[in-house]
């Protein structure tokens, strides 16, 4: 079992996931807000930190930020909220996240995402990170996928400077192209891997102009 660190400055939040992460057995801490993260991050080392990305006092980003550029980003960091953007998404990944739940958090997606995250070693604190959220339709990060905590095997790079459209649309094909080698090509596997009919998944990979014809991997 693990020690759990989560900090978000929702009473409701904070006592569920403890109540949740405390049945599986992991230890976890708790704080409301940067100040006691730090704290907490400092005297418990976890093993894993769950982090929202809205707090009053320091916002999430800039707490990872602070992190990593103090070489302590040595542990897995999944990001937590309700209305993120793609830049705020593609920000974190930046610095090391490396991954998003969208609240309201489910209780499949937060035990999958806690058991992938806590089987993998991090990455290292400094660099460009693979990115492993997917911006929904509007806009929004969704972990589309409880897989998405998986780094691709090919690590990829964004060019934060174009517009916002062309960000997304990177974002996606990369998600995209990465759940069809990790299931063999297989449309049926990844419209139920990310929630989306068959039809709907077809046209939108033709409007990424994500290549179907690729080698796929190995069984």
């Amino acid at each position: 079992m693990a020690n759990i660190l989560v900090v978000d400055d929702e009473l409701g939040i904070r006592d569920l996931l403890f109540e949740i992460l405390n049945d599986e057995g992991h230890t976890v801490e708790v704080a409301e807000n940067a100040a006691q993260a730090r704290l907490a991050r400092q005297a418990a080392r976890p093993d894993l930190v769950l982090l929202d990305i809205w707090m009053p006092d320091t916002d999430g980003v800039t707490l990872l930020k602070e992190w990593a550029g103090a070489g302590l980003l040595n542990m897995p960091v999944i990001m937590m909220s309700g209305h993120a953007t793609i830049d705020t998404a593609v920000e974190a990944t930046r610095i090391g996240a490396q991954a998003f739940l969208e609240k309201p958090i489910t209780l499949q997606k937060l035990l999958k995402a806690v058991e992938q995250a806590l089987a993998r070693k991090p990455m290292a604190a400094t660099g460009v990170k693979s990115v492993n959220a997917v911006a929904s339709k509007d806009g929004n990060v969704a972990n589309a996928a409880p897989q998405a905590v998986v780094l691709p095997p090919t690590h990829q790079s964004f060019d934060l400077e174009q517009p916002l459209r062309e960000a997304r649309d990177a974002f996606e094909r990369a998600y995209f192209e990465y759940h069809l080698t990790q299931e063999n090509g297989s449309m049926t596997r990844v419209a139920d891997k990310t929630g989306l009919e068959r039809t709907h998944l077809y046209r939108k990979l033709k409007q990424l102009g994500v290549d179907l014809s690729k080698p796929k991997r190995a069984a």
